[in-house]
């Protein structure tokens, strides 16, 4: 069975596609950002709760101040990438739960009075956006670092607030020399479905 896609499509979004480690000096421009959100946006959540932020890591300074929570080993990456985004999740998504799933009322109620649920589901939904997102940049011709090696506490306290969880810190530019490691093996159809 062939898939709707061609497979010059298929390769871009994902056999082609890798982590990318170094980029050029090209820049990452906002219209560019602005059509991956415009994209990756319609990307299904639970109850359309869409928690991911995006902060984007242009100035200098900021740079450097993210470089310092950053792995030994991604810190290089990190300052260097023509743009570098951190993922996170809102914990208070559901105050825009009246506009964005509007046919449950009790919903914004619901997960008001229950943090926990509320972070567990920000966490769980706002991950599967960052995959949208990392997807989306490849569909707009850019490379994708997404890393987790970094401090996330410390990312938290130097760029957000206690209403959200970092997830993630995302690279993005064009690919520069010798960008791609090899690709790494992947698990086989029977290893990862089962019928039952």
């Amino acid at each position: 069975m062939s898939l709707v896609l061609d497979a010059a499509a298929q390769d871009l979004l994902f056999r082609e596609a890798r982590t990318a480690n170094t980029f050029t000096d090209e820049p990452v421009t906002d219209e560019q950002v602005q059509a991956i959100h415009d994209l990756v946006k319609y990307g299904p959540t639970s109850m359309n709760q869409s928690p991911l932020r995006v902060t984007l890591v242009r100035s200098p300074e900021a740079r450097e101040r993210l470089v310092q929570h950053m792995s030994e080993g991604n810190r290089s990456k990190t300052a260097t990438a023509p743009l570098v985004a951190i993922l996170s999740a809102d914990n208070e998504f559901h105050e825009e739960l009246p506009r964005l799933f509007p046919h449950f009322p009790q919903a914004k109620d619901m997960f008001a009075a229950d943090r926990s649920m509320r972070e567990n589901n920000a966490a769980l939904n706002a991950t599967l956006q960052a995959a949208y997102f990392i997807v989306g940049v490849r569909a707009a011709g850019l490379a994708a670092g997404p890393m987790t090696g970094c401090d996330l506490e410390g990312i938290r306290k130097e760029f957000l607030d206690d209403d959200h969880t970092p997830l993630m810190v995302v690279n993005i530019g064009r690919p520069g020399q010798d960008a791609w490691f090899p690709r790494s093996p992947r698990p086989e159809y029977d290893q990862v479905v089962t019928t039952v």
